[in-house]
C-alpha cells in the first residue's frame, strides 16, 4: 500500500492536468461495451417484436455507432495519455532517484555490491513502476465498473448468474497472484544473471579489450560464458512460462465451462419463453465481458503485485540513510593555515575486514609538501579517502585547522582539495569540458580551460583536434551534446593523463593538493616536464604527493613511509637513506634497475 500511495502521489505532483484527463479517459473506457449491451439488447427485441418503428431502429443503430465510435477513440486517446504520464513520471522518478544518491557523500555504499545491485534495480524499475502502478489502479478501477454494470445486467435476467459468475473468478485472483509472486522471484533471480551476461557482451565489443582479447585468443571463451548465462535465464523463464500456461490453461477451462452452461440455460429458458431473444444476447454480452473484466483485473492486480516487489529497490534506495553523518549546523571549514592533523586514526572497510590504517598519526603543516611512500596495499590511497571524507575513521580524528571533519560538510571540505588521482576518469565528453569538469563555475571559461591545458601540456595535442577543444572524446557516441554528428577521437594514456591534470589546474588555487600518481602514464620527459609544472602549481601550498617512483618524491619536505597500516618512518629524503630501513631499501632497488640498464665505460 505505500508503494501504490507512493506511486499515486508522484503522479499527481508530477502533472495534474495531465492525470485528470488519464483519470477520466481510463473510466470513460468502461461505458461503451456496456451501452453496446444494452443497445443490442433494446434492438434485437424491437426487430423480433413484430413491430419496429423505423425512427426508434434508427436512433438505436445510430447510438450504436457512437458507442462503436467510442470504443474506437477511447483506448487510442488513454494510451497516449498513459504513455505521456509514464514518461513524465519516469523523468521525474529517475532524477530524484539519483538525487538521493547524492545524499550518500561518501564511498561506502559504492564499494558494496549488494548496495549496487538494489541500486541497478532501481534503476530499471524506479522509472517504470509508477506509471505502471498508476495505469494498472486507474485500469482496476475501468475493471471493476465494467464487471459491475454487466453484473447488474446478468442480476436481471436470474439472481443467480451474478454469484456463479463472481466465485468463479476466486480461483482466478488467486492463481494470478501466485504467478506474480513466482515472476517477481524469477525476476530477482535472473538480475545477477543478466548483469553477467551483459558484462560479458560489453566485453566483446570494448575497444580497450579488443586487443587483449584478439592476442589471447578469449573471444570464444567469453562467448560461451555469456552465452551460458543467457541459457541460465532462458531456462528460468521457460520453467515460469510453462507454470504460467498450465495455470492459465486451468482457469481458462474453468471460465470456458461456466461461458457454456449459461449459454446452454438461456436457449432452453428462451425456448419457454422465460426470456427474450435480446436476452440472449445481453447474456452472452455480460458473461463475456465479466470474464474479461475479471481476467483483466486478476492480471491488472497480478502485475501490480509484481512491479510492487520490484519498486522496493527504488524505495529501499530512496529512504536509505546518509552514509555518511552530516550535522544539520556543520562547521565552516576554514582555510588551511595551520596543519592537517591524524590522531591515532584506525580504519577498515567492515568489520569482519582487517584493519588498513593502524594508529596513525600525522600533522601536515600549511604549506608544506608531504611525500607518502609505501609498498602497494600499505594504505596510502585509503589515507587520501579519509583526508577527502569519503569515509570516516573507525577510530581516531582527522582534523583541519583544529576542527574534526566529522563536523563539516563533505562537500565544503572537497571544495578546498585539488587532486589528480591514479584512477582519474575519461570523460565521454569533449575535451574543453573534460578539463571544465575541474571547476563548474568556471567551466564555460575558454580562457580558463586554455590555460590549464598549456601548463599540464595538453594544449598542442587538444588544439591539433578536428574541432580542437569541442573535439568529442570518445567513440562511444557518435553525437556531441548538441545532437550534431561528429567522429569522436580516443587518446592515449598519456594524454588523457595530461587532461586530468589540466582538469586539477582548472580548480584553481585550492588550500590542499593531493597528487596521486601523477604521472604513472608518461615518458621520462613529458614526467619530468609534468613535475616541473605540478612544482610551480603547488608553490606554497599544502601539498600530499603519493607515488612508487621514489624519484618524484625527493622534492618533499618530509617523506612518510606506510607499511602495513602504519607509519614506519618518517624524515627527509637524505635522512631516510641514512637509517637503511624500507625507503632506503625501495629507493634502492629502483636505482639498481636503472643502473643496471647503463652500460659500463669502456
Amino acid at each position: 500500500m505505500r508503494g501504490i500511495a507512493q506511486a499515486l502521489k508522484l503522479t499527481w505532483q508530477t502533472s495534474r492536468p495531465l492525470t485528470s484527463l488519464y483519470v477520466v479517459l481510463t473510466i470513460a473506457g468502461a461505458i461503451p461495451a456496456l451501452a453496446t449491451a444494452w443497445l443490442t439488447k433494446s434492438l434485437l427485441d424491437l426487430l423480433t417484436s413484430g413491430q419496429a418503428p423505423l425512427g426508434q431502429v434508427l436512433w438505436i443503430g445510430l447510438a450504436l455507432g457512437g458507442a462503436g465510435l467510442l470504443t474506437t477513440l477511447v483506448p487510442f486517446s488513454t494510451q497516449y495519455a498513459q504513455k505521456e504520464t509514464e514518461r513524465r513520471i519516469g523523468l521525474v522518478a529517475q532524477d530524484r532517484l539519483f538525487g538521493a544518491t547524492e545524499r550518500y557523500t561518501g564511498m561506502a555504499r559504492f564499494e558494496d555490491p549488494e548496495f549496487l545491485d538494489k541500486l541497478r534495480l532501481a534503476q530499471q524499475y524506479g522509472g517504470a513502476t509508477p506509471g505502471i502502478l498508476v495505469g494498472t489502479a486507474l485500469s482496476t478501477t475501468r475493471t471493476v465498473l465494467m464487471a459491475a454494470g454487466f453484473l447488474g445486467s446478468l442480476l436481471i435476467l436470474s439472481p443467480w448468474l451474478p454469484l456463479v459468475v463472481l466465485a468463479s473468478s476466486i480461483p482466478v485472483l488467486l492463481a494470478e497472484l501466485w504467478v506474480a509472486k513466482g515472476r517477481a522471484t524469477v525476476q530477482y533471480e535472473l538480475g545477477p544473471i543478466e548483469r553477467r551476461e551483459f558484462f560479458y557482451r560489453e566485453l566483446l565489443t570494448n575497444v580497450q579489450a579488443a586487443k587483449e582479447i584478439r592476442l589471447f585468443g578469449i573471444g570464444a571463451f567469453l562467448r560461451d560464458r555469456m552465452s551460458g548465462e543467457r541459457r541460465d535465464a532462458n531456462g528460468r523463464q521457460t520453467r515460469i512460462d510453462l507454470r504460467d500456461l498450465a495455470i492459465q490453461s486451468g482457469t481458462g477451462l474453468l471460465t470456458a465451462t461456466l461461458a457454456g452452461s449459461a449459454l446452454v440455460w438461456a436457449v432452453l429458458a428462451a425456448r419457454s419463453g422465460r426470456i427474450s431473444i435480446g436476452d440472449i444476447s445481453l447474456l452472452v454480452a455480460a458473461i463475456a465481458g465479466v470474464q474479461t473484466a475479471v481476467v483483466g483485473l486478476m492480471r491488472d492486480i497480478g502485475n501490480a503485485h509484481r512491479q510492487l516487489l520490484m519498486f522496493r529497490s527504488y524505495l529501499e534506495v530512496m529512504d536509505g540513510e546518509p552514509d555518511l553523518p552530516v550535522r544539520a549546523d556543520p562547521r565552516p571549514v576554514p582555510p588551511l593555515t595551520d596543519t592537517i592533523e591524524f590522531r591515532d586514526v584506525w580504519f577498515r572497510y567492515g568489520p569482519d575486514r582487517p584493519w588498513v590504517l593502524c594508529g596513525i598519526n600525522l600533522t601536515i603543516g600549511a604549506g608544506q609538501t608531504v611525500g607518502v611512500v609505501g609498498r602497494n596495499g600499505a594504505g596510502k590511497s585509503t589515507l587520501i579517502k579519509l583526508l577527502c571524507r569519503m569515509y570516516d575513521p573507525v577510530r581516531g580524528t582527522i582534523h583541519w585547522n583544529g576542527v574534526d571533519l566529522r563536523e563539516v560538510d563533505p562537500a565544503e571540505l572537497r571544495d578546498r582539495i585539488g587532486a589528480v588521482f591514479q584512477d582519474y576518469m575519461n570523460y565521454d565528453l569533449t575535451a574543453a569540458e573534460n578539463i571544465g569538469l575541474g571547476d563548474l563555475d568556471r567551466s564555460f571559461e575558454p580562457a580558463m580551460i586554455e590555460s590549464a591545458a598549456r601548463r599540464s601540456g595538453a594544449h598542442d595535442f587538444v588544439s591539433a583536434l578536428p574541432q580542437s577543444y569541442g573535439t568529442l572524446l570518445s567513440r562511444v557516441f557518435f553525437q556531441d551534446l548538441s545532437g550534431r554528428r561528429t567522429a569522436g577521437v580516443t587518446l592515449s594514456g598519456g594524454q588523457w593523463q595530461r587532461i586530468a591534470i589540466a582538469r586539477a589546474y582548472a580548480r584553481g588555487d585550492r588550500d590542499l593538493v593531493i597528487l596521486d600518481e601523477p604521472s604513472s602514464g608518461l615518458d621520462a620527459e613529458a614526467e619530468a616536464e609534468v613535475h616541473r609544472g605540478l612544482a610551480e602549481h603547488r608553490n606554497g601550498r599544502t601539498s600530499l604527493l603519493i607515488s612508487h617512483r621514489l624519484g618524484a618524491l625527493r622534492g618533499a619536505d618530509r617523506l612518510v613511509v606506510l607499511d602495513d597500516g602504519r607509519i614506519v618512518e618518517q624524515g627527509g629524503h637524505d635522512e631516510l637513506l641514512g637509517r637503511r630501513g624500507l625507503y632506503a631499501r625501495l629507493f634502492e632497488l629502483q636505482a639498481e634497475g636503472y643502473q643496471a640498464l647503463v652500460p659500463e665505460p669502456s
